[in-house]
């Protein structure tokens, strides 16, 4: 299987379309974190701003929400610990945790990727099908995506041609599946938090409408990240059923 060219193919593939889809998002956001706003706004401050327009509570580093809490659990605005480009959402703990150059910078790619976090806030508060369906897939596409590779391999190799073996690759390749259908729900969920976040930053007044076109940038090259995963996870996914069925 490692000289098959059709896996070498594959694998060569993957590195150059990861390569690129990470060198232009990095770009892109280094381009427009240079970007001031005409309305100065630090990312933390957008994320606060577009969690009040979305109508949702913010809770203070203690935890204390304020009055007006709107009947929903309230979301509390951190800075991540996890380097550049963190930027994340934890639904576990209702947090929208900005990077360093996100939470306390004011720029376009700031305000953006600020935004796009608030998006996924949004989702979880409104129950949005998508986000609920990738959550409850994470246990499992976790698991699916370590072990795998490892049943397909035991398979192939260590039982190769007995029953034991067809049937350690068949359940690999079922748990690899799990992990291509995350990546594949995951696209729904960023798209819309990313069209929720256009949304918020045009009707908050957060930027003007000639500094949207830039956030649109932003945000559609931190999708072409997640096109790029999904992609390359079928193709991988055809390849081992491929072979499980040789």
């Amino acid at each position: 299987m490692i000289f098959d060219p059709t896996f070498i193919a594959i694998m060569i593939f993957g590195m150059i379309l990861g390569g690129i889809t990470q060198w232009y998002i990095k770009s892109t956001f280094k381009k427009y974190s240079k970007s001031g706003l005409a309305r100065p706004a630090t990312g933390a401050q957008v994320a606060a701003t577009t969690l009040r327009k979305s109508n949702l509570p913010i809770a203070d580093p203690s935890g204390h929400v304020g009055a007006t809490a709107f009947g929903k659990r309230p979301v509390t605005i951190a800075r991540s610990t996890q380097g550049k480009l963190s930027d994340h959402f934890d639904p576990r703990s209702n947090t929208v945790a900005l990077s360093e150059e996100v939470h306390d910078k004011s720029s376009i790619a700031a305000a953006a990727v600020a935004a796009h976090e608030v998006g996924h806030a949004v989702q979880t508060a409104e129950a949005y099908l998508p986000g609920r369906i990738r959550s409850a897939l994470v246990p499992v596409a976790s698991f699916g995506s370590s072990i795998s590779i490892w049943l397909i391999l035991a398979g192939l190799v260590i039982f190769s041609g007995t029953a034991l073996g067809v049937n350690l690759m068949w359940a690999g390749v079922a748990l690899f599946a799990a992990a291509v259908l995350f990546q594949i729900v995951t696209l729904p969920v960023e798209f819309d938090a990313s069209r929720r976040a256009m949304i918020l930053l045009r009707e908050s007044g957060t930027l003007t409408a000639q500094e949207l076109p830039a956030a649109r940038k932003v945000l559609t090259a931190a999708a072409l990240t997640y096109v790029a995963a999904a992609l390359i996870a079928i193709l991988q996914l055809a390849y081992w059923i491929a072979l499980a069925r040789d």
